[in-house]
Order: structure tokens, then C-alpha cells, then sequence
């Protein structure tokens, strides 16, 4: 029995990611064991067992779980708009945002723009991508600030707003780069916040759950964040509609193996989200979005 419970708790190397063990839960049968049953000699042994093996760290999780080939870094951003001004917020980012998107002496790319469908109502969603990374982000704010069109973009919207926040975030090695699919479309943002220190352990489950999800390309993109709320992933998927979203996640518990993947993210966790959008500028590859929010909490 032990040496099924290390196999089904060991970490996985996936594309040279840094192995680590993941924390050894009790199995039902093994938590009525007390100091009175265990012989002396087999104390050791079964602490040897049970405590958590962390393998030296030799790098920064960016370094380690990002994608090595490119150096692009995103920026999602949410909007918390007042009721009566989502119109008159739609239509200036409309007017203002694209012009940024197609400037070619801006590095970045508008990669989509929604409105919440479900959940926070009246809320707007961006995410940009920045090629290049840092210094790109750098430049396109220093250019932002010296445009007088932006300025008044800005005092416009600060009317409009009751609250907003951002994070910069990096890609997953295993998920590809959000590519143009055929619409209309749902997309579904589920976000996670993780327990401090297991990002790694996520990666390297989530390298090996990736291939349960493939079926109906649904996966569009994965990212993790870098400044803002930290040990927070996001995982952006695409469906057909919402029927199409139930019977894909609904069918995916038959496939062996996944249930075993859920089980050990869902331990590493402290809270989610999950949200559905209903687009309103998608300029990056010209797809009409839904999107939807969920809220859940566990601990």
C-alpha cells in the first residue's frame, strides 16, 4: 500500500519542469494508525513516509513554468463601470483602444475586450499582450503618457469607473498562444488562486490534464501571474455555447485519469473563479466572444 500511495502522490518531470512531491494526504485507512500500534523501529519509516520532499529550488518560477521561445507579457484588466455608463465606456474604448492595437509604434496587442454576461454585472475585461515583455510594457506606457488623446481618454473613463485592478501575467510552457477560431464563440475565464509555494505542482499536473481538454479546442490560453495578486492562474477556454461548454466538461470525467488531476489541484487550493463574457471588441482575431462569471469560494 505504500508504495502505491508515494506513486499516486509523486510529482511528474514535464518539459524539464522542476519535479516536486506534492503533499501526502492520510488515506482513510491509514488515519486511525496511532504511536501505541506502531512498533519503534517503524516510527522513522513512516514519517519518511508522509513528510513532504522539496527538491532545492534552482530557479524562478517564471523561469521554470513560462515559455522559453517567446518573451511576451500580458496585462488583464478589470473595469467595475457604473450602471448608467457601460454604453458611454463601451463606445470610447471602442474609440480609443484599437487605434493603440493597430499602431505599429506600440509593441502590444489588444488581445480582446469584454463585458461580464454573468456574475459582476457591469464590469469590462481587457487583456493586452506586450512582445517583448517588460521593456515593451515600459515603452507603451512612457508613449501612453505623452499622448494627449489618451490623457482625455483617461479623465473620461475615470468618471465611469468605481473600481479597477490589473496584473501582469506570463504564459504556461504547455498552453499555446491564443490563435483565431471559427465564431461565434463563448469564452470562459476560470481563475485560481493557489496555496503559496505549489505553482509548480500546478504546472506539472495541469502539463499532464492539458491533453484530457483538446477535444473540442477549447483551450485557448494559460497564464500565471507575475506582479499584482500573486499564486493566481488563469485558464482561458472556448466553446461553441454553453450547452457545447456542460457536454465537453461533462464528458471529460469519463476519461481515465482526470478525476485523479482534479483531485490533487483542487489541494492546492484556496479559492476560484470562473467567468463568462459577452464581447464587445475582440481585435487581436476578429472572433465574437460571450463570457461568463462565476463566483465560488473553498478553502
Amino acid at each position: 500500500m505504500a508504495a502505491r500511495v508515494l506513486r499516486a502522490r509523486g510529482a511528474v518531470s514535464v518539459g524539464g519542469l522542476l519535479q516536486r512531491v506534492s503533499p501526502c494526504s492520510l488515506l482513510p485507512g491509514l488515519r486511525g494508525l496511532t504511536s501505541s500500534s506502531v512498533r519503534p523501529g517503524e516510527d522513522s519509516w513512516l514519517k519518511s513516509l508522509f513528510v513532504r520532499k522539496v527538491d532545492p529550488r534552482k530557479d524562478a518560477h517564471s523561469n521554470l513554468l513560462a515559455k522559453k521561445e517567446t518573451s511576451s507579457l500580458y496585462k488583464l484588466q478589470f473595469h467595475n463601470v457604473k450602471p448608467e455608463y457601460l454604453e458611454a465606456y463601451n463606445k470610447i474604448c471602442q474609440e480609443v483602444l484599437p487605434k493603440i492595437h493597430e499602431d505599429k509604434h506600440y509593441p502590444c496587442t489588444l488581445v480582446g475586450t469584454w463585458n461580464t454576461w454573468y456574475g459582476e454585472q457591469d464590469q469590462a475585461v481587457h487583456l493586452w499582450r506586450y512582445e517583448g515583455g517588460y521593456p515593451a510594457l515600459t515603452e507603451v506606457m512612457n508613449k501612453l503618457r505623452e499622448s494627449q488623446e489618451f490623457a482625455e481618454f483617461r479623465k473620461a473613463r475615470s468618471d465611469m469607473l468605481l473600481s479597477r485592478k490589473n496584473q501582469l501575467l506570463l504564459e504556461f510552457s504547455f498552453w499555446n498562444e491564443p490563435v483565431p477560431r471559427s465564431g461565434p464563440n463563448i469564452y470562459e475565464l476560470r481563475s485560481y488562486q493557489l496555496r503559496p509555494g505549489t505553482m509548480i505542482e500546478w504546472g506539472n499536473y495541469w502539463a499532464r490534464a492539458i491533453r484530457f481538454r483538446q477535444d473540442g479546442n477549447e483551450a485557448v490560453g494559460g497564464f500565471f501571474s507575475q506582479i499584482g495578486q500573486l499564486y493566481m492562474v488563469h485558464h482561458l477556454w472556448a466553446y461553441k455555447d454553453l450547452q457545447t461548454r456542460e457536454d465537453i466538461r461533462n464528458g471529460v470525467w469519463h476519461k481515465h485519469g482526470w478525476e485523479e488531476l482534479v483531485y490533487y489541484t483542487g489541494n492546492i487550493l484556496i479559492g476560484t473563479k470562473h467567468l463568462i463574457l459577452l464581447i464587445f471588441l475582440f481585435l487581436a482575431y476578429s472572433l465574437t466572444l460571450k463570457f461568463i462569471y462565476i463566483l465560488k469560494h473553498r478553502m
